[in-house]
């Protein structure tokens, strides 16, 4: 179950280093977080938790992008969420996991063991201060993307998605004088519809526009070139720093 051209790293070389749950970590507190964590790949549609069972682990996405899901009581099934490079899987002081995580693509993950990471928390400051932090980001994120779902345009919603992957992809290509990323687009474009709340035929011809105006350029259905990040953003609605335009 191993994940090609994946090699287990120290913290300090970790590519996730100054964005994961470990960022505000001294050396000392990352030679304790390396005595408790092991690395765990996960292929493609493989599930990594489901929901209601018990997490013997807490962890950091590596690599790869997994998707946060909930089966309602007639057996349909929402996804809720994106788990992209530097999030946190998992709740530290809870039993079972919330939603389904579903690796999309190839994922790895940094694990630490539950209650070890639990200890080591009630004593490291950093730690605990570094996830309240995250939590309250995704709660920001989360308000966020309901303005997404509730208040933009087809055409907006498509760029939102695509900016918010290829800036928090782990391997984007910049081009500091043009500004353009480079990234594979992780999602279906049925996963995308369903994700945004639109139908596949809707998904398929924004993104097409998409490309006629060169906003973005394609490379078949999956790999991306975003030939001005700026452009990409206002065409979603954001100013260049990521937030929402008023």
């Amino acid at each position: 179950m191993n994940t090609p051209n994946f090699t287990p790293t120290k913290c300090e070389a970790c590519p996730i280093r100054h964005r994961a749950v470990c960022a505000r970590c001294n050396a000392d507190e990352l030679v304790e977080l390396d005595a408790i964590k092991y690395y765990r790949s996960y292929e493609a549609g493989q599930t990594v938790i489901w929901s209601g069972d018990k997490m013997s682990f807490v962890g950091s996405v590596v690599s790869g992008i997994a998707t946060l899901t909930q089966t309602m009581e007639d057996g349909r099934t929402q996804m809720v969420g994106l788990l992209l490079p530097s999030d946190f899987v998992g709740r530290p002081g809870r039993g079972g996991a919330a939603y389904n995580v579903i690796a999309t693509t190839d994922v790895v993950m940094c694990c630490f063991r539950k209650k070890p990471f639990e200890d080591l928390m009630e004593r490291t400051p950093h730690i605990a201060h570094r996830l309240l932090e995250m939590t309250l980001d995704e709660l920001d994120a989360a308000r966020e993307w309901m303005l997404v779902l509730g208040r933009k345009t087809a055409r907006e919603k498509i760029a939102s998605l695509l900016s918010i992957i290829a800036r928090r992809n782990t391997a984007p290509t910049p081009d500091k004088n043009n500004d353009i990323m480079v990234f594979d687009l992780p999602l279906t474009r049925e996963a995308m519809a369903d994700y945004l709340g639109l139908t596949l035929e809707t998904v398929s011809r924004q993104m097409s526009a998409l490309k006629r105006d060169e906003v973005i350029h394609l490379d078949g259905k999956r790999h991306i070139t975003v030939p001005d990040m700026g452009r990409l953003l206002e065409e979603a609605g954001d100013d260049n720093d990521g937030g929402f335009l008023i």
